[in-house]
């Protein structure tokens, strides 16, 4: 998580940071302009860097105008002079500038954060854009003012302001955004005594490689600066790096130390000092970023498997992970209760032996699209071949698990009961599938058996379809009311269904139009079993009011079906057979043609 930027209001704060660039720069200039021109280490404008990097843009001029004057006082007393003071400091305020625009340009967050993409982008900019361009400046007026020509006043100032900057700017950042105070504050005691004792031994080596040791051994330092990076994060990767700075910049300027071993000049050995040193934040810093990042990815990780385990271990429904190959790696508590097996037996057993065999192919199928298409969510129903009491059915919820590259390793699957609500399903349909007023099918569960009909006449069995209108039944409504008419309604299915068969069918498709499915017939014999029904409702009368009887008879209209037609349009046909029995007198029958 990146800090805030800050925003200073006392006038104090741009003078302390002018004050500190002052000293900065004039230790830079009194120790290291060993041919007269640039100074060889400058590591003030890793102060401004880190001031504008970590502040809001209200407060950057204020901070620039302080190190600005900064730079032209100690350019005139300690460089070169002050026909220098005010194109230099305009210089390093470029310079700073360039590193900054560029760093919020490109990153959401400030180099204080210390992630691989903050000191990428710093780097870049630092070494590329700023110091190309400011370096050129600079050259131009060492070249002009002093006896060191352009050339080797731009490696003089290239070398030394990105070394500086480089080892610097990071922990400068951290200390102005209070990362420093807060690691002090925040971390046991066992942890900071582990990381100044590090420290400690890292500047005991530091001393012994460059003050005591008569053979160059600068590797002496890879191990504890490796182990500084790794137990103590950027912070102390940053403060091994000023460790480093210190005791081997004192050391090399001082005449000791391995690289004074090397022919050439002080000022050749300090800028060999400072690549040395650039290698080493380049070897720390980004170690200690990555492992920033892996450890915060594992504490998240952490917390996220305490959530899994606690929704997992308490919940009622089942739990599973299940590998690549179908293999149950593990099982809630929860599957004793729900499927009556105890978890530890479940784990290294296939998951499809959870399911009836007649469901598996379809979970396997849910199964190998959740590892094709991991980010989406694959539910299917299944009844199961182990099961406790009153489990019937069950859905399974799975997506895919996956590892750091986005491959899939297996999938999580949460195993629920849905007996209770494939029972309700089943009610609903049992009442949607008949009509509640004469306790015939439906119109949607007929047409439903019709179309299962069709399909078996097409594999070679024989049906027919009566269609049936109840002859003037208007005016029954009309004479006698809707309560006579609804006793019609259920009395005539009531006479109709002893005269069919056990796998004849009779469905209301609205108003007093009924239609019966006659199976395993042909039309001769279909028509014999309509001419029977009609006989059957017309012989008997039901009573309306008082005295009052009434006779009830229907026309009709047969086709047979053919295997080839559609629901539609057998209807289409019989409807047409039935409208042209109400026009030859109602209470007959007619073919379709």
């Amino acid at each position: 998580m990146s800090e805030p930027l800050r925003s200073p209001s006392s006038p104090l704060t741009p003078m302390i940071a002018g004050v500190i660039y002052f000293c900065m720069a004039s230790i830079a200039l009194l120790s290291s302009r060993f041919e007269g021109g640039l100074a060889f280490i400058w590591a003030a404008n890793a102060l401004l860097m880190a001031e504008l990097q970590t502040s809001k843009t209200s407060y950057w001029p204020r901070v620039i105008l302080a190190c600005g004057v900064a730079s032209m006082i100690s350019t005139a007393l300690f460089g070169m002079g002050p026909l220098a003071a005010l194109p230099m400091a305009l210089i390093n305020i470029a310079e700073s500038l360039i590193v900054a625009t560029l760093c919020r340009r490109f990153i959401p967050v400030h180099l204080a954060d210390g992630s691989k993409r903050s000191l990428l982008v710093f780097i870049a900019a630092l070494c590329v854009p700023a110091n190309i361009i400011a370096g050129l400046g600079a050259a131009l007026v060492a070249a002009t003012l002093t006896r060191v020509d352009f050339g080797a006043s731009w490696l003089q100032w290239y070398s030394g302001h990105v070394l500086g900057g480089l080892t610097c700017t990071p922990i400068l950042a951290m200390l102005l955004q209070g990362q420093v105070s807060r690691w002090v504050k925040e971390t046991p005691k066992k942890k900071k005594l582990e990381a100044l004792g590090l420290l400690a031994i890292f500047a005991l080596v530091t001393a012994h490689v460059f003050f005591l040791a008569r053979y160059p051994m600068l590797f002496l330092l890879l191990l504890p600066l490796v182990a500084i990076s790794f137990r103590v994060g950027s912070l102390g990767a940053a403060a091994s790096v000023m460790v480093l700075a210190v005791i081997g910049g004192a050391a090399t300027v001082a005449g000791y130390g391995p690289l004074n071993m090397v022919s050439g000049s002080i000022g050749e050995r300090t800028q060999l000092f400072q690549v040395f040193l650039a290698f080493s934040f380049l070897l720390s810093m980004p170690l200690a970023a990555e492992l920033n990042g892996r450890r915060r990815l594992f504490q998240m990780l952490q917390a996220s498997e305490a959530r899994y385990r606690a929704i997992a271990e308490h919940s009622g429904d089942v739990v599973l992970n299940v590998s690549v190959d179908g293999i149950i790696e593990y099982a809630s508590p929860s599957a004793a209760e729900q499927i009556g097996c105890a978890p530890g037996s479940l784990i290294g057993r296939p998951a499809e032996i959870l399911v009836d065999p007649e469901d598996r192919a379809e979970v396997i199928r849910a199964h190998r699209r959740a590892l094709a298409q991991p980010g989406d969510v694959q539910t299917v129903e299944f009844r199961p071949s182990i099961t406790a009491d009153g489990l019937d059915w069950c859905e399974m919820v799975t997506r895919a698990m996956l590892d750091e590259q986005g491959l899939p390793i297996g999938v999580v699957s949460t195993v629920r009961d849905m007996s209770r609500h494939k029972a309700r399903q089943r009610a609903l349909q049992r009442v949607a599938a008949v009509d509640t007023l004469t306790g015939a099918d439906s119109r949607w569960a007929f047409l439903e058996k019709l179309e299962q009909e069709i399909q078996r006449v097409a594999r070679g069995a024989q049906a027919c379809l009566l269609l049936i209108d109840i002859d003037h039944f208007k005016s029954v409504n009309d004479r006698f009311g809707h309560g006579v008419g609804d006793k019609v309604l259920s009395g005539f299915v009531e006479r109709l269904r002893p005269g069919l068969r056990g796998g004849d069918s009779i469905g209301r498709l609205g108003g007093e139009e009924f239609a019966i499915l006659l199976t395993g017939t042909d039309i001769q014999r279909a028509s014999m079993v309509c001419e029977r029904l009609r006989k059957m409702v017309s012989a008997q009368r039901i009573s309306a009011q008082a005295s009052d009887t009434i006779t009830v008879t229907f026309s009709a209209g047969l086709v047979e079906l053919d295997g080839k037609s559609g629901r539609a349009e057998l209807l289409e046909a019989a409807d047409k057979a039935l409208y042209r029995a109400k026009h030859s007198g109602r209470n007959c029958l007619r073919l379709a043609a």
